[in-house]
């Protein structure tokens, strides 16, 4: 039987990967790619682009092409047996990118090549490429004695079968809660949306009533909306203890140990490579230069947003007090009553919008305003395989009608589906004998799916989200690089890789953007200007509280890597104390176990990293900003844009990109002036 796999075509034949053709097939591109690299190096060179690194990133695109569908289907489309196939495939991953990283014949080929003398005539981003590698040698322990590269490559594996673990003690434990309800009493203050949802799922499950989950769609509602505060409280408690040795499933999927470990070990990564902890490697990469500039831009975002963020939880509170709340408010009333009071202060909430914004509308909405900014097209394209009958391909096309990029778009919450939203690579774009190959994306979602036969209606926020999305894909499609280790997201340093992300939200508040983006699912009509108005009005409504909260994310991420000592182990609870101590506004009960389902820096990439997100959105609104100046939709700005920072991809520098694109290097005030804090 053939394998699908293994099957190297344009794009993955989705319905015909099996779990039992994962493992044969990583095993057989892994000892293919082993013995080409050998075969490489047995000349002993002298090497050049052409002998070296181009078939390298030949043999790197075809493990990718086996890998990545498998990755993506495990986070998309999970099974029991899927799972197994993977988890067994990630020790022969790490240990292969080990024996790769510490190849000293390979090392020494890459310094020959960047000593030698067609270097110099080398296109930049080629140069790149090879400085980049000659860095992950060294961050790999090419220079370690041997006993010691064994130890960081037995550090590597563990690592990874730990985020893997993480990840599926997270959706598991998401996937285990369900609240029956069957007296509609105990749903008062639901929006319909939520109701519906809730009756389909419960039909869904073959019972009678309403089904509550915690997954987003279902959760978030209940959260903002259910009048019975018990109700809020049991949904919290659940969704706060997941993973965790507190909660409904106390011990079931416990993450403690396995954070632990985690912490432990990326210590001894770092020790072994030379650095003081693990937030100082992870920094080695990114635009940051050190853990200290860190910590010093993250407390005096904090010195200008907390004082701000007390006073509107102080408003908070007084609105809950004066206005039926009982007691003191609790994390589980935040969203509540912080829902009741934006509607009593602008006459506006999510519920309101979400007419606004059918699916129908808001996707061709999306891809009008990225053809209007970048001179491109967007066609649906049925032909495309798919793994699950909601998800849509579509091509981008530029404006000669050639095919410029693929995307696969996945928009809506199921069961066995990785929670959040993410963009994947599928396909890089590089140069091969062929021609160029089509730069390819995954972009995946966890909306509220069409209810009742009506189309997807999505909250303003769900809205932003895709956006957000959209963004990372057109960094990863739009690249003209033709070297696959600098394309796209490729290469680009990871405090800088949310800069086209969170500067494609803006246009989800512009009015001209609006009228492309939002129309009532019935009538057509476009947001009324009152409405509007009311929700330019609220749009800064706690800004300084989502402020704190990023920033104790990031302050938390950041010191419970940089302080780890062995002698006195994780004190990941108490760290977190701490931090909150020092930032944040709301403080949450002592059963909140949220480190435990920490995706993002556990098993996301975002390890020692979550501050990239405050980070770049400096960069992002500084950007958005010279839109502001020239007019939302100018072209000329939009095609500065892309050719600065969309089509550059890691090829250079991201502060490079940013200066050619703004003419002066990033500043803070446009943050603060888009968030609504005083600068």
């Amino acid at each position: 039987m053939s394998n699908p796999l293994l099957a190297i075509e344009a794009l993955p034949r989705y319905a015909a990967i099996l779990p039992e053709h994962v493992e044969p097939a990583v095993d057989q591109v892994l000892a293919d790619n082993r013995a080409a690299i050998e075969a490489l190096l047995a000349g002993g060179g002298p090497y050049t682009w052409g002998s070296l690194a181009a078939p390298l990133e030949d043999l790197q695109d075809r493990l990718n092409r086996v890998w990545g569908p498998v990755g993506h289907l495990n986070a998309v489309m999970n099974s029991e047996a899927l799972r197994a196939a993977y988890n067994a495939c990630l020790p022969k991953l790490s240990a292969f990118y080990t024996w790769y990283n510490q190849h000293e014949a390979l090392f020494h080929a890459f310094e020959a090549l960047a000593a030698g003398p067609d270097y110099a005539g080398l296109e930049p981003a080629q140069r790149k490429v090879i400085d980049d590698a000659l860095r992950d040698f060294r961050l790999s322990g090419i220079a370690l004695p041997p006993a010691q590269k064994a130890r960081y490559g037995e550090i590597m594996q563990e690592l990874s079968q730990l985020g893997a673990k993480f990840s599926e003690n997270v959706l598991d434990a998401t996937q285990a809660f369900r609240k029956h309800v069957t007296e509609p009493g105990v749903l008062a203050g639901l929006p319909e949306s939520a109701l519906a949802l809730a009756r389909q799922s419960a039909q869904q499950a073959g019972l009678d009533g309403w089904l509550l989950t915690l997954e987003f769609p279902s959760y978030l509602p209940a959260m903002n909306y259910a009048d019975d505060r018990a109700l809020r409280a049991e949904l919290y408690a659940a969704y706060a203890t997941r993973a965790s040795d507190q909660g409904p499933h106390a011990g079931r999927w416990d993450n403690t140990a396995v954070v632990a470990r985690i912490l432990e070990l990326r210590h001894e990564l770092a020790g072994l490579l030379g650095f003081p902890d693990y937030a100082e490697y992870s920094l080695a990469t990114k635009m940051a230069d050190s853990a200290q500039q860190v910590l010093d831009f993250l407390r005096d975002l904090n010195r200008r947003a907390r004082p701000q963020a007390q006073r509107e939880f102080a408003e908070l509170c007084t609105f809950a007090r004066e206005h039926g709340g009982s007691g003191e408010v609790q994390a589980w009333d935040v969203g509540y009553h912080g829902e009741k009071l934006r509607e009593h202060r602008y006459a506006i909430s999510e519920e309101e919008l979400r007419p606004y914004f059918p699916a129908t509308r808001v996707v061709p909405g999306l891809f009008a305003v990225v053809e209007r900014l970048y001179g491109v097209g967007i066609r649906d394209n049925p032909a495309v395989e798919v793994w699950h009958p909601d998800v849509r391909a579509y091509d981008i096309v530029d404006a000669d009608g050639s095919l410029r990029a693929q995307f696969y778009l996945d928009l809506y919450a199921r069961p066995n589906k990785r929670g959040g939203a993410w963009m994947d690579s599928a396909v890089a774009r590089r140069r091969t004998a062929a021609g160029v190959q089509v730069p390819v994306a995954y972009m995946v979602c966890n909306f509220t799916p069409p209810v009742g036969g009506a189309p997807a209606l999505f909250t303003h926020g769900e809205v932003e989200t895709l956006f957000h999305e959209f963004g990372h894909g057109l960094h990863h499609m739009l690249t003209r690089v033709d070297y696959a280790p600098v394309s796209g997201i490729n290469g680009v340093e990871w405090d800088a890789v949310e800069l086209p992300s969170q500067f494609m939200e803006n246009w989800c508040w512009e009015r001209e953007a609006l009228d492309l983006i939002a129309g009532h699912w019935q009538s057509g009509e476009r947001i009324p200007d009152a409405l509007y108005a009311r929700m330019i009005a609220a749009k800064n409504f706690q800004s300084a509280m989502q402020t704190v909260r990023q920033i104790e994310f990031g302050l938390f991420d950041l010191r419970l890597h940089r302080e780890y000592a062995p002698a006195q182990g994780p004190r990941v609870l108490e760290l977190l104390d701490e931090v909150r101590a020092e930032v944040a506004v709301v403080i949450p009960p002592a059963f909140n176990r949220y480190p435990m389902s920490f995706s993002h820096i556990f098993s996301g990439g975002y390890a020692a990293g979550y501050y990239s997100y405050k980070w770049a959105e400096v960069l992002s609104a500084d950007a958005f900003s010279a839109f502001e100046e020239a007019g939302v939709f100018d072209r000329a700005t939009g095609e500065r844009f892309l050719k600065s920072v969309l089509e550059v991809g890691g090829s250079r520098p991201a502060l490079v990109n940013f200066t050619e694109f703004r003419g002066r290097e990033p500043r803070i005030d446009a943050l603060l002036r888009h968030s609504g804090i005083a600068a």
